[in-house]
């Protein structure tokens, strides 16, 4: 039978709506689990708190959270009189990194970079002309950590209103309670809610807990350019779950489980690790995955997400999960309701349309 949402054909206006700037937090809610939370079930909605959680989940569910943690990627690079942005994406496999680039014009393979007031240089080994390159630095592990750490900036979305650059609190807010591998740069934002108590409450329901790695890379804050979504290509980014993981997860599943996929990076990744039948496979390497009306899920049950920008590639995603009916009306009410947007606002929990 035709998926109603067959993807071919889509443009971006199918995914736009109306969102006052109002609507867009600046600052998360304390404590983080008093953040609100949209149920959207099969035709209805309910407004909840994100502390609720446990009382929509079953004893057995499996939580499956990102365990990427932020480092302060964004760094001020000279090329002789030059000022040149660096934003650091990926790392790539050989120990080079692909970045994005301020005034990348003024830039060209074989050029050296410096950043002032640390030693450090970059050799540009690639420029690409949508403005990212290809640098290796001239420190590498422990060495290169501390250089991030005194001289990058958190990579903040540009819709939080930050004048003076990250304030102190950003440093602890931009950072999720599962963060143990570093190398995001954006911060997986579902994960923002979760606080120790909240842990403890689905711990006591016998929700288990389960980690994989995504690290969110500087395309995720770019815009889809263009009406046509079969044309838009997804920013590689890396991704990582352990065997031990795959087969806890399988397991779980075996046993009749429901898999919690925390945040749409979450997701992504159980999607590119999982095979026809549902199974996840081990997985170490890159993925360019791009999730819209017509993909079939494989990998996951439930979704917890934020709530997410209009005509982005992540509101398409949600729109493939539950439906892009049933998520206008649902983002229409989180509107009219005062929800708070993205990065730092509310959450919701969406169940799989029926297929």
């Amino acid at each position: 039978m035709p998926d109603p949402d067959a993807s071919s054909g889509l443009s971006a206006s199918e995914f736009d709506f109306a969102l006052p700037p109002q609507a867009i937090a600046q600052h998360p809610a304390v404590p983080r689990d008093q953040a609100r939370l949209l149920h959207v079930g099969d035709g209805a909605l309910c407004d909840l708190r994100v502390s609720d959680l446990p009382s929509l989940l079953r004893p057995g569910d499996v939580l499956v959270a990102n365990d990427t943690a932020v480092i302060p990627a964004q760094l001020a690079a000279t090329r002789g009189a030059a000022r040149i942005g660096v934003t650091l994406d990926r790392a790539l496999p050989d120990g080079s990194w692909h970045v994005l680039l301020r005034n990348a014009r003024r830039v060209h393979a074989g050029d050296v970079l410096g950043f002032p007031g640390s030693g450090e240089t970059a050799d540009v080994l690639e420029c690409h002309a949508d403005g990212g390159a290809v640098l290796r630095f001239s420190s590498t592990g422990p060495a290169f950590g501390r250089f991030l750490r005194e001289t990058g900036r958190l990579a903040l979305p540009p819709y939080i209103e930050r004048p003076e650059g990250p304030t102190p609190a950003d440093q602890r807010d931009y950072q999720t309670i599962f963060a143990a591998r570093e190398g995001a740069v954006a911060a997986p934002t579902a994960g923002l809610h979760f606080t120790p108590g909240l842990l403890a409450a689905l711990e006591a329901r016998g929700v288990r807990r389960e980690t994989l790695t995504l690290h969110v890379g500087a395309g995720t804050f770019l815009p889809m350019r263009g009406e046509d979504v079969s044309a838009h290509r997804m920013h590689a980014e890396r991704g990582i779950i352990e065997p031990a993981v795959a087969e806890r997860l399988n397991r779980a599943r075996g046993e009749g489980a429901r898999l919690v996929a925390v945040g749409t990076t979450s997701l992504r990744l159980l999607e590119s690790a999982a095979d026809e039948t549902g199974r996840i496979a081990p997985f170490d390497g890159e993925t360019s995955l791009f999730i819209r009306p017509g993909h079939r899920f494989r990998g996951a049950d439930l979704l917890l997400t934020n709530f997410h920008l209009p005509r982005s590639t992540l509101f398409m995603l949600v729109c493939a999960w539950s439906g892009t009916a049933r998520m206008k009306a649902a983002y229409a009410h989180a509107v009219e309701s005062g929800y708070r947007f993205f990065s730092y606002g509310d959450a919701c929990l969406l169940e799989r349309a029926a297929r």
